[in-house]
């Protein structure tokens, strides 16, 4: 009889989960090819703009993958996006308020204003497949997830300790071995938890943009937001409470499978002098890591990076060590500076003469209307944002700052956020009639469900990137709570914190367009403002008051740009960077 060592069984075991997370990363690769071959059979068929939905439960699955691949490609355009308009941004002075006062009307813009244009541009770009609809669908999504990263890149690239610029010149590195190996590990944290809000940004854009009506022409696509406005309009509790439902288990999933992993991914890249005793870690990341085929892109990547280092290390510009401030640098920018202020020029000028013709049909009533529904959403916004700020900032340092409450409350609120608010506007609707409540102060509280989550992750995502280190010297100083919270964590956070608020503003406008009009059973509730016009306007396909109510959005926008975001961006970058 042979003998077995006790521990055999064991080591067998941990030899072999090797073997089955590449089996599982091997059917998730399966399940994606054939995903990727459904869409594609779909999108390129004959269109479709009004697909019957049912309230079935056996839709949902399919349904689900309709929504989920809609906000996962927008996802993807918008993270291309930011990067590339918030590095222009941060390294082009000449162009940087104007880009920044740009980026700020947009994020505004709520996503109703974007429908007209963006669809029935993307209609008539692909004329004959269903690809230009959904095209259209994605590009509106893209319009709700990619202002607040892009603010979040702009704002890290604007905060890197200058020490480490200085590095990075000193050691004579590429701009691509600069991007690489500094700006986007230091971004990476404001990037992820940004990622988060994006994301639930894109649920709430699709509740509006599967099922809308524009004109006389109407677009129904199968999907998660159609189900449940549908559900919702036909008085249907139990498919509501189903859609409702699936999207939580989305929600979940994704926070498990991809957030909650990219989140200890990002903690390597916290900027600190000694290592942090409390990390955030993941099952998921160290099941991943013992995976021979998720490892494979970073060993074929790691097999490239290298010679391509190599290479960028013996050209020219290499050997030469300029200083940050080189007006050698600034002058490259200079032809490109004026062929984008001439395009720009050009494009202005047709876009005013084009405003014009249409505004000519807005009457003077027209137009008081519109100015009194601008004051009324200007003060819900700024509600909103107060009340948001007053419980987001000690609940997000607190998060930040205290692993075990992390661990308790981090997972939930990822949850909450990332659940969209539109979800829940059905059900706080037809609570507020069932109480005899109206939509005018009721429209605050639904705003404060699409703002109030910008902020708490960029406070939680600022209290985490505050070096350990600096903590631990308030506490051997004894400092009061007083002085931790004025010398430490408000300056320590205070560059997320105005991002969080920024692209909180941003979404209080964009929660507007349902917060303020909304369609019941019943028929149409709503309240004064100009979210409350662009929908209505939009179901009569009223084009000069879309236009109108979106020049007054961009008109306040640029007025708080100028007189407070723009000046707390400036103390931003100056009184509260981090510096060695």
């Amino acid at each position: 009889m042979k003998l077995q060592h006790p521990f055999a069984r064991s080591l067998v075991t941990v030899r072999s989960w090797p073997f089955v997370i590449d089996l599982g990363v091997a059917f998730f690769s399966l399940a994606l090819f054939f995903g990727v071959l459904h869409i594609a059979r779909y999108w390129l068929g004959t269109p479709s703009p009004v697909v019957p939905i049912s309230h079935s439960p056996s839709a949902l699955p399919l349904y689900a993958f309709y929504s989920v691949v809609r906000i996962g490609i927008a996802y993807l355009l918008s993270l291309a996006f930011a990067i590339a308009y918030g590095y222009t941004a941060a390294y082009n002075p000449r162009i940087e308020a104007w880009m920044v006062a740009v980026l700020d009307i947009l994020q505004s813009i709520p996503v109703l204003s974007f429908l007209p244009p963006v669809v029935l541009a993307m209609v008539a770009l692909i004329p004959g497949h269903q690809l230009g609809i959904e095209l259209g669908v994605i590009m509106l999504i893209f319009t709700g997830q990619v202002w607040n990263l892009a603010f979040s890149f702009y704002s890290s690239l604007k905060s890197i300790p200058r020490e480490m610029s200085e590095a990075s010149r000193i050691y004579r590195y590429s701009a691509w071995q600069r991007f690489w190996q500094l700006e986007m590990p230091y971004a990476a944290i404001g990037l992820v938890w940004n990622s988060i809000v994006s994301v639930a940004g894109g649920w709430f854009a699709l509740m509006l943009c599967e099922m809308f009506t524009m004109g006389d022409r109407n677009f129904q696509l199968p999907g998660l937001g159609s189900y449940i406005q549908s559900a919702a309009d036909s008085g249907d509790v139990t498919a509501l409470l189903s859609g409702i439902g699936v999207v939580i288990l989305i929600v979940v999933a994704t926070d498990q499978l991809l957030w909650r992993p990219l989140i200890a991914w990002s903690d390597k890249f916290k900027f600190e002098q000694v290592e942090s005793a409390d990390r955030a870690d993941s099952p998921i990341l160290e099941l991943l890591r013992r995976s021979r085929l998720s490892s494979l892109p970073g060993r074929i990547w790691t097999s490239l990076e290298e010679p391509i280092y190599r290479h960028l290390a013996r050209s020219r510009a290499a050997q030469v060590i300029r200083p940050i401030d080189d007006d050698a640098d600034k002058s490259k920018g200079a032809l490109f500076f004026w062929a984008l202020a001439v395009a720009v020029l050009i494009a202005a000028a047709w876009a005013l003469v084009q405003a014009i013709t249409l505004l000519r049909a807005i009457s003077f009533a027209d137009m008081r209307h519109l100015l009194a529904g601008a004051f009324a959403t200007f003060l819900r916004v700024n509600a909103a944002l107060l009340i948001s700020a007053l419980w987001t900032i000690p609940a997000g340092v607190a998060i930040g700052f205290n692993p075990k409450l992390a661990r308790i409350v981090q997972p939930v609120a990822q949850v909450m956020a990332s659940v969209p608010a539109s979800a829940f506007y059905p059900v706080l609707l037809m609570g507020l009639l069932q109480i005899g409540g109206g939509l005018g102060i009721g429209s605050i509280l639904l705003m404060l469900l699409g703002t109030q989550w910008y902020i708490l992750f960029n406070v939680i995502a600022g209290a985490m990137s505050i070096p350990s280190d600096l903590r631990e010297v308030t506490r051997l100083f004894r400092f009061t709570r007083w002085q931790r919270w004025t010398k430490l964590i408000l300056p320590g956070i205070f560059p997320y914190l105005i991002t969080g608020m920024v692209t909180a503003s941003g979404g209080a406008w964009n929660a507007s367009v349902m917060a303020e009009y909304a369609h019941v059973k019943t028929g149409i509730i709503q309240t004064v403002g100009l979210g409350a016009e662009i929908s209505s306007a939009t179901d009569a396909g009223s084009f000069p008051i879309i236009l109108l109510a979106t020049i007054l959005i961009s008109l306040m926008v640029v007025t708080m740009n100028r007189l407070v975001w723009r000046r707390l961006y400036r103390l931003a970058e100056t009184r509260f960077r981090l510096e060695g």
